[in-house]
């Protein structure tokens, strides 16, 4: 219970920005929309299982080179800190700028024409997998909720706990976004999110910079 109190907080702040972040209509989200608009909602939940997969993956990579750099490196998770608070004042600044441009999202449907609902899974996988953005963002994920010297069920829970969020989170877009109507509901809230996630961002960023533990 003590160790529960100790990592509790961490890994349900690296839970918020990773459900934030997902609901900011990046590549994968946009491809998700778009898939189900037009080729349908079987094929957008088929999408976004490849993708979340593909945030498992991303997960698990980035926890186990984390581990095993601070194994070997303990000093290592000041500078990992630095990186991740700095990418997420990034983030906070890209979402400002979102939130206060014209610009609505624009969901296209994929290149290449349809495909079986596996072609789409896999499709969905590939997106998430060439995001290049994706290691900076585990990593400033990961680092909210692991310390030095944490146990390994720490990681496992954040690694699982996200993979979760992102099926929920991924197939409730292919479900709902697979009409017109919900898609400009969603922008009409756009700016809105956006400055939600401004502010968490930047609290996040900063408390990561301020943390050295």
């Amino acid at each position: 219970m003590d160790q529960l109190s100790l990592y509790l907080p961490g890994i349900l702040l690296a839970y918020s920005a990773f459900l934030l972040a997902i609901a900011s209509p990046g590549p994968n989200i946009l491809a998700v929309l778009g898939t189900s608009m037009s080729a349908g909602r079987r094929s957008g939940v088929a999408l976004a299982l490849g993708v979340a997969t593909g945030s498992l993956t991303w997960a698990m990579l980035t926890v186990l080179g984390l581990s095993a750099l601070l194994a070997t490196y303990a000093s290592a998770l000041t500078a990992i800190k630095i990186a991740g608070g700095l990418y997420l004042l990034w983030l906070a600044w890209k979402s400002l700028k979102s939130a206060l441009s014209r610009h609505d999202i624009d969901a296209k449907q994929l290149a290449g024409g349809p495909r079986t609902p596996i072609g789409y899974l896999i499709r969905g996988y590939v997106i998430q997998m060439t995001n290049p953005k994706a290691a900076l963002a585990w990593i400033a994920i990961i680092s909210l909720g692991l310390k030095q010297d944490a146990p390994v069920w720490v990681g496992a829970v954040i690694v699982l706990g996200t993979f979760v969020l992102s099926v929920l989170v991924h197939v409730l877009y292919a479900v709902a976004f697979s009409t017109p109507a919900m898609l400009r509901l969603y922008g009409k809230a756009r700016r809105s999110i956006q400055l939600l996630l401004s502010g968490f961002f930047a609290f996040a960023g900063v408390r990561l910079l301020l943390s050295r533990s």
